[in-house]
């Protein structure tokens, strides 16, 4: 069973699986509405888009892809959805359970001694801990070559298309192309082929454009704009697939 909400740092999230699972809808049209409704969704946050292996038994093979919501970006995507008595029983058991971890977080924060007084949670807080002390000396002896390939690349100069990128990445420049734009590096305007860096990845220093005069068959100049990766922008994509990969 999804857990239903869990905390993400010092926020208190839940995931379009546990959004699917809680509805009784399938996962793909949950994202795919995430996804519709991302500019609304991020009014209130960026939203966090992530793979995880799936579960025995679950149809298909590799990683699920889902989205963290926030408790805001929750209750928006629920008002999409239509409002059956299953989806208004499970918006009321998410209300609940957003509002009872938030409780137990602040009780923690005002009183941190409550911790160490309950052998319980202390032996959570152990095992958890060890947990990932253990899970984090295995990634990175795992990872440790392609960061350090990594690191090399984003110490190089000069930027790549996104075909070059595709190579120095080893995946298919398809499977490159689609990740830059479900995650908001590039997209396309209305009525033109091209793609476009958005200005924030340019801003960050991952993405740059390369603008090129060709000629018409009729003699006239048309400047065209490419869009490319820059080391560093190679680098972070590289690092963030491996974490997700782990």
């Amino acid at each position: 069973m999804t857990d239903l909400v869990t905390l993400s740092g010092d926020t208190v999230v839940t995931t379009t699986l546990a959004i699917a699972e809680g509805t009784q809808t399938q996962h793909k049209n949950v994202l795919e509405l995430a996804r519709t409704y991302r500019a609304d969704l991020e009014e209130f946050g960026m939203v966090a888009f992530g793979t995880r292996p799936r579960l025995p038994g679950q149809h298909g093979g590799g990683s699920t892809e889902y989205a963290d919501l926030n408790e805001q970006q929750a209750t928006l995507l629920l008002t999409y959805m239509r409002n059956s008595p299953i989806v208004r029983t499970f918006k009321k058991s998410l209300v609940r359970a957003f509002f009872q971890m938030a409780q137990r977080v602040n009780m923690r924060a005002a009183n941190p001694l409550a911790v160490l007084n309950d052998p319980t949670a202390m032996r959570g807080l152990l095992l958890s801990y060890t947990e990932k002390v253990i899970s984090l000396e295995k990634t990175v002896a795992e990872q440790a070559p392609d960061v350090a390939t990594f690191h090399r690349i984003a110490a190089a100069d000069g930027s790549m298309c996104m075909r070059d990128a595709a190579k120095a990445l080893q995946v298919r420049p398809m499977d490159l192309r689609n990740w830059l734009i479900s995650n908001r590096w590039i997209y396309q305007r209305p009525g033109c082929g091209g793609w476009l860096a958005y200005q924030e990845r340019i801003q960050q220093g991952v993405m740059c454009h390369k603008i090129n005069t060709v000629q018409r068959d009729d003699g006239s100049d048309k400047v065209v704009q490419q869009p490319r990766l820059t080391p560093k922008g190679i680098a972070r994509i590289g690092t963030e697939w491996a974490k997700a990969a782990a």
